[in-house]
């Protein structure tokens, strides 16, 4: 449904580590960025000239996403679709460009996630809200103790928490719920992730809707 946002969830095959190191969370995120950033941004074309042979895809109309998770054997992805067929064609492109990278670069052959991705349509404002607090939370069982979430490099939420600037994130539609005074937002929102009980106030309310 074009307008619709949708929770995108995979893994890797037999649940096997699709993230091994820090470079490849860094080519993971990388597609993002080129597959998500307008085709004339001046990023595209730093791309463009350090992988003159690499087939150009830009699905900017496509999609818009608004948060993510990389974990060591799976992700999650919360997109916002702006054009039909957009959300079929921006992860076909990426998960065949991390597969065909990871492949190479562990000289290993077949399939590297557990089949089609998994999607859920969101059907109310309070949903995705609830439903970014799930996605960053993932990120909670790697970190040392008492680490602040924030500090987790490899998803958005330090976006949200105003420590990175991504230009590929919109965080905007989400801080809005709380305020328009941005700054503001921001701290609500990281309290709002943070509260004791996040957890359980997800899993019965989001129900489906977390895919795994």
């Amino acid at each position: 449904m074009v307008g619709g946002h949708y929770h995108i969830y995979n893994r890797g095959v037999e649940k096997r580590i699709i993230f091994k190191d820090k470079s490849d969370y860094a080519f993971f995120l990388s597609l993002l960025k080129e597959y998500l950033l307008p085709e004339n941004h001046p990023e595209i074309e730093l791309i463009k000239e350090r992988h003159p042979r690499r087939p150009r895809i830009n699905c900017h109309e496509d999609v818009l996403l608004v948060a993510y998770c990389l974990m060591p054997n799976h992700f999650h992805l919360l997109l916002k679709l702006k054009k039909q067929g957009g959300l079929e064609r921006f992860m076909r492109a990426l998960l065949t460009g991390y597969s065909i990278y990871f492949n190479q670069k562990y000289e290993r052959v077949g399939h590297l996630f557990q089949g089609r991705y998994k999607a859920a349509l969101i059907q109310r404002e309070a949903y995705l809200l609830h439903l970014t607090r799930y996605i960053h939370r993932n990120a909670i069982e790697l970190l040392v103790e008492d680490s602040p979430l924030q500090e987790y490099s490899y998803s958005s939420f330090p976006v949200y928490a105003g420590l990175k600037n991504c230009e590929w994130v919109n965080e905007t539609q989400v801080l809005k719920i709380f305020t328009s005074d941005t700054k503001k937002s921001r701290g609500l929102y990281i309290d709002f992730v943070n509260e004791h009980n996040a957890d359980v106030d997800s899993q019965e309310l989001l129900g489906d809707l977390m895919v795994e």
